[in-house]
């Protein structure tokens, strides 16, 4: 029995130091409001769209004013 919760407990400390790695590579993200967007945001897809052809990884709506913002790592 000892054997078998060691061995639970030691693949769940792998499973976070690894999430905690992919963490740390993943980088910053930057965000730029859109330029091309026109309108109030109502969903993330059509924001994301604007954003690539704008030359950004995506993008999404943000704040009380609905604005496209673009993003993209750094």
């Amino acid at each position: 029995m000892e054997r078998k919760s060691f061995g639970l407990f030691f693949f769940l400390l792998l499973l976070v130091f690894a999430s905690q790695v992919v963490v740390q590579t993943e980088g910053r993200v930057c965000e730029s409001q859109s330029h091309g967007f026109k309108g109030a945001c109502s969903g993330d897809h059509n924001c994301a769209l604007v954003c690539r052809n704008e030359g950004f990884s995506g993008g999404k709506c943000r704040g009380f004013r609905h604005r496209c913002f673009c993003t993209k790592i750094c």
